[in-house]
């Protein structure tokens, strides 16, 4: 396996941000997750950063569980000004040199994951958080929760789209609970720590990220479709495919996730995400046709027992509250995000997702 990422998209994302890099010179910062997706982008981006951008260069220390890392993953741990620790936050952490970030963006993001480990899931996201601010606390670091769009549930249609405001309509004892309600317990436990200590504590909820380096055996609709396709198989549309969704290009997410914690409001939820096109499954096959230029077989599933019900039947942010208080605004077009993220799974993917 290549690179998991584009060199030419962490350019981008640190040329995006312009001067706002500059809040991690000479910083040392916690990433929290940092063998996951995400976790992974935000190492790169600091490693560029120290390159090609900041005088004094940040400190980054990783920490992840690796329960659901790949074994694929490249070796980085011998780069510069970069510390890979395997520990669980669930249990506490501590470090005697001073922290100014804790990035929170270890848990189990998957549908397929978070129903083969719940409780792991529910640990990760709430006594995981709270060790990390009173981590936080201790050092007066700023602290950035990564909640999900999924705290919103199956939102009532006119809440689409879906502001920070909605209250969400979350079923507690359904079979995606361990994930939704540990991410809003995950945010209260952000704001009672900000109203009672002063913790610098921001959130951010992502709306359906994805990207080069998404895991073959993640189980999301992007990764399970170009497996499929690398494979020359039918792509499985689970019930109806009419079903909807925003999708969020890397490059996008990363700039608001980073303009959240450096300029975000202490205490504040930030959707991050792109407010169009909503489309649907179905509707995202044929884009991938016209990206990849060749017609695509479909077989129509119903779900899985690996995979949890009660899927919402929409998903798209309101982006208005990032826009206005960050200058945040999604420049990767749908078709633009498809083309790069299949361009780099066509060379990259088996055609064989395993889970490890």
């Amino acid at each position: 396996m290549g690179e998991f990422f584009l060199p030419s998209d962490i350019a981008e994302i640190a040329d995006r941000l312009g001067d706002t890099t500059q809040a991690f010179d000479n910083k040392t910062i916690l990433l929290c997750g940092g063998r996951g997706f995400l976790g992974r982008y935000f190492a790169e981006v600091f490693m560029y950063l120290n390159k090609h951008v900041l005088e004094t260069p940040c400190e980054v220390i990783v920490l992840d569980n690796l329960i659901t890392a790949s074994k694929d993953d490249p070796v980085i741990e011998d780069r510069p000004h970069y510390e890979f620790v395997k520990h669980n936050i669930v249990e506490r952490f501590t470090y005697e040199k001073p922290i100014n970030f804790i990035i929170q963006v270890a848990g189990i993001a998957s549908p397929f994951y978070y129903k083969m480990y719940p409780l792991e899931t529910l640990e990760v996201a709430t006594l995981g958080t709270k060790n990390l601010l009173d981590l936080a606390k201790e050092h007066r670091a700023t602290l950035l929760f990564f909640s999900s769009s999924e705290i919103y549930g199956d939102p009532d249609p006119a809440y689409v789209p879906t502001p920070e405001s909605y209250r969400g309509n979350v079923y507690c004892l359904g079979p995606r609970a361990c994930y939704d309600e540990s991410k809003r317990m995950g945010e209260t436990l952000c704001r009672v720590y900000k109203d009672q200590f002063g913790v610098v504590s921001k959130i951010v909820r992502p709306f359906n990220v994805y990207g080069p380096g998404m895991r073959e055996g993640d189980y999301r609709v992007l990764p399970n479709f170009a497996s499929r396709i690398v494979a020359k198989r039918p792509l499985q549309v689970y019930g109806s495919g009419n079903q909807t969704r925003t999708f969020s290009y890397i490059t996008d997410a990363m700039v608001g996730f980073i303009k959240v914690l450096v300029n975000g409001r202490p205490g504040e939820a930030y959707n991050i995400g792109n407010s169009e096109p909503e489309i649907s499954v179905l509707d995202l096959v044929k884009e991938i046709e016209e990206v990849l230029g060749s017609k695509l077989e479909v077989s129509r599933i119903e779900y899985p027992d690996t995979y949890p019900a009660d899927e919402p039947k929409r998903r798209c942010p309101d982006i208005t509250k990032v826009r206005l208080q960050l200058g945040y605004e999604p420049m990767i077009s749908l078709q633009e995000g498809l083309r790069r993220f299949f361009d780099w799974a066509m060379a990259n993917y088996i055609g064989e997702a395993q889970p490890f």
